[in-house]
């Protein structure tokens, strides 16, 4: 009998301990909700936003980002991709801060209040730079390893650090699995229906493209939204809170070179060209990772089994069911910070 009163009090410490994590960190400086999860274990998005958002210096950048969460608790760093922004974890965050996780989410080069120190700067899209402010941020917070997470530009971004500096890698998530590619790789032609979901990326390779995306960036990012996640019953509220980051002065450059610099019909910096030629290799992901899919991703992407041999590490793929589309994190913050927590636990 002692022995079960003493379980049961410390099973009414922890729950106890988990509820007052949960009402200090909602009272701070992380978010203006907290998930409701409904019977697909997948959360309400509406009426959530970061509250608050911070500037540091990192490599070329003044790199906007939010934090919630533990200061002394294990890293995390969560990547957004185009179009969206940092909102897209507004749900996941308070669920990795109440288990004690220290989680970082910068906008990318060109969205929010991430800036460029230097007007002389190139306003450079490409894959290796987008690595490189992860790695420069990292420095910057003084965070020597992390778990990463990330969907679209993020995955690929997550992905690349993963390769290229596993050292700096706790575990890592990544939506549609591995993104790294070539512009020697992307040279080589598809098969009309998959060239065709590649529409926007010719239209961003022609001046009207361009001139087009500047003209019409709100309502071209949420065609954009529709199409990615067609079964994505996104509010205005939803899409107007993240659309306000692409009112950065060099979100259309950013967004034009980096699909230019795809095809091979823009330059790159020369001193990514090192990290390049490793890409191009197509390098295997060794750290341990939570690949993810939504069964309703409009966009395009890989199959799961076209690069599951691409993650040499510990390795677990979940397809998710019930309408998640391209952007899993918002649509799904419960599973995605499931796995986060999973990969976490595969790096022990």
């Amino acid at each position: 009998m002692k022995e079960i009163t003493t379980t049961g009090r410390r099973v009414l410490m922890i729950a106890a301990a988990i509820m007052i994590a949960i009402i200090l960190f909602s009272s701070s400086d992380l978010l203006q909700a907290q998930p409701v999860v409904n019977q697909n274990n997948y959360a309400d998005t509406s009426n959530v936003a970061f509250k608050k958002i911070k500037q540091i210096k990192a490599g070329v950048l003044d790199v906007g980002y939010t934090e919630v969460g533990p200061a002394n608790g294990k890293p995390v760093i969560l990547l957004h991709g185009w179009p969206y922004d940092i909102n897209s974890y507004a749900k996941v965050a308070p669920i990795l801060a109440a288990l004690g996780y220290h989680v970082i989410v910068p906008y990318l080069r060109g969205y929010g209040s991430t800036s460029f120190l230097s007007a002389k700067s190139v306003r450079n899209g490409q894959q290796a730079a987008l690595a490189e402010d992860v790695i420069a941020l990292m420095d910057a917070l003084h965070i020597q390893k992390a778990t990463l997470g990330g969907f679209d530009w993020g995955a690929r971004t997550a992905d690349i650090v993963a390769a290229l500096y596993p050292q700096r890698v706790n575990a890592l998530v990544s939506v549609s699995g591995y993104l790294i590619g070539s512009q020697q790789g992307n040279k080589a032609p598809l098969p009309p229906k998959a060239e065709q979901a590649w529409w926007y990326q010719y239209y961003f390779s022609t001046e009207r493209g361009k001139a087009g995306y500047a003209a019409n960036t709100k309502a071209f990012n949420k065609l954009i939204w529709q199409t990615a996640s067609p079964d994505w019953k996104f509010t205005e509220a939803d899409y107007n809170r993240s659309a306000t980051a692409f009112d950065n002065p060099d979100h259309v450059a950013i967004v034009i070179h980096n699909y230019r610099w795809r095809l091979g019909l823009a330059k790159g910096e020369a001193k990514y060209d090192a990290l390049e030629k490793q890409l191009a290799l197509a390098p295997a992901i060794t750290v341990p990772t939570v690949t993810l899919e939504g069964d309703a991703n409009g966009a395009p992407h890989p199959a799961p089994a076209d690069y599951a041999k691409r993650f040499t590490g510990k390795y677990i793929h979940h397809t998710l069911t019930g309408g998640i589309g391209h952007n899993l994190p918002q649509e799904a913050p419960q599973a995605f910070a499931n796995a986060i927590i999973e990969a976490d636990s595969l790096a022990k």
